[in-house]
């Protein structure tokens, strides 16, 4: 590269991911294949519309790389495609949230979402993001002492308010949705039944985390979590009297997005094949072991965890407790101070508000761990556990 500065930064970056314990569980590392397609002359290819239907000649390979893609999330998630159609030209999970409203939701209709203090995503319908401005979010939340789903409860608030989307899926919230009660949820509030499952897309890839294809009728999800893909996001979507794949695909194109990133969708292509094989499998468990291995430990040490554990990729922790410490002196640390602590250490995590915290979202009551990311570089359980007396210590030392 002659370009110095950009090659010196880039340089740092990569010393800096190497040296780092990455816990951020919305973080993974891609293959070098993933990135050898990312960085492909197909960056140079303009190709607005979509295969066989584009508005620029000399698509004819861009076609057959975008259905390629196609092909593979399908397959990957067991999907027929006379059943069920996937859009893999979104740039993020943002973007493809914000299409699946377009799509199928009236303008200042009901968006039905775990609120953001809960466990759920800014798109979801918060207030402050333009699903917010656009729609009308009917927030829905945990239980307060098991700070799990209460799904008899979301059922009442559904019929209550008859959304035309109820939204499941989180960025924090640790443990497995049961997607048939989800799905009663839905049909009671006759309501569409849509699924972000960006967070633990590769561990239903995996078979480790339940599908939520056999109920739902929307499915998104980014690319670069647990499915270790570049960052780049699909929507699935039912094909059925309803047309909501249609739908769904217009508001992706025209109606939000020009020209699709073509070397990210082939790098997409590349990380589903590589999700396919019976490594990510194995990987795919081992990632909830090793979440499982870090909770034990962090909770045996006296941490509070929200829900009492995990049965995901996903761990919430309570560094601060009311500002109470229990027994064995955890907690009594804000979220801001306990991810800057660790940082200093080497251990990358981000602060994250807990379920009815009394403190402001930036400095909020909790960190959140995953373990994703160093699962791809092999860590096993012993590891993690060593982490956890890590974590530990760096957070009870004296400041």
């Amino acid at each position: 590269m002659k370009d110095i500065q950009i090659k010196k930064l880039i340089s740092a970056e990569k010393a800096r991911q190497k040296k780092a314990i990455n816990l951020i569980a919305s973080e993974n590392y891609v293959s070098k294949d993933v990135l050898e397609a990312l960085g492909s002359e197909l960056t140079n290819k303009y190709a607005e519309g979509y295969p066989g239907k584009r508005y620029y000649g000399g698509n004819e390979i861009v076609d057959k790389i975008e259905r390629l893609a196609q092909e593979r999330a399908l397959k990957l998630f067991g999907l027929s495609p006379e059943e069920w159609h996937v859009n893999v030209q979104p740039l993020s999970g943002s973007p493809a949230n914000t299409a699946v409203y377009t799509g199928v939701v009236p303008p200042g209709g009901k968006i039905m979402g775990m609120a953001l203090d809960q466990g759920g995503h800014l798109t979801h319908g918060h207030k402050v993001s333009a699903t917010g401005k656009f729609w009308q979010q009917v927030p829905y939340g945990l239980d307060q002492t098991t700070e799990t789903l209460n799904y008899d409860q979301l059922r009442e608030t559904g019929m209550k308010e008859k959304p035309a989307v109820i939204v499941s899926g989180f960025t924090a919230y640790p443990r497995t949705i049961d997607w048939a009660r989800m799905k009663d949820v839905c049909e009671s509030a006759e309501s569409l039944m849509m699924v972000d499952m960006s967070h633990f897309a590769g561990l239903v890839a995996g078979g480790a985390y339940p599908s939520p294809f056999p109920f739902a009728d929307i499915v998104t999800t980014t690319t670069h979590k647990t499915l270790r893909g570049p960052r780049a996001a699909l929507i699935f979507s039912r094909k059925d009297s309803r047309e909501l794949w249609k739908k769904i695909d217009k508001a992706v194109f025209p109606g939000l997005q020009g020209g699709p990133h073509v070397n990210q969708i082939a790098a997409v292509a590349v990380a589903l094949k590589e999700a396919a094989s019976p490594a990510f499998k194995k990987y795919a468990a081992q990632v909830v072991k090793n979440a499982k291995a870090l909770a034990e430990e962090l909770h045996g040490k006296g941490w509070r965890l929200i829900s009492g554990g995990t049965d995901t990729h996903l761990i919430l922790v309570d560094t601060w407790d009311d500002g109470k410490k229990d027994s064995r002196g955890a907690g009594g640390i804000p979220g801001k101070e306990a991810s800057e602590r660790l940082e200093k250490r080497g251990i990358i995590v981000n602060k994250n508000a807990i379920p009815f915290d009394t403190r402001p979202p930036a400095d909020p009551s909790g960190i959140r761990l995953g373990t994703a990311a160093e699962t791809t570089r092999g860590k096993k359980e012993s590891d993690f556990r060593k982490i956890g007396k890590e974590i530990d210590r760096i957070l009870r030392a004296k400041v």
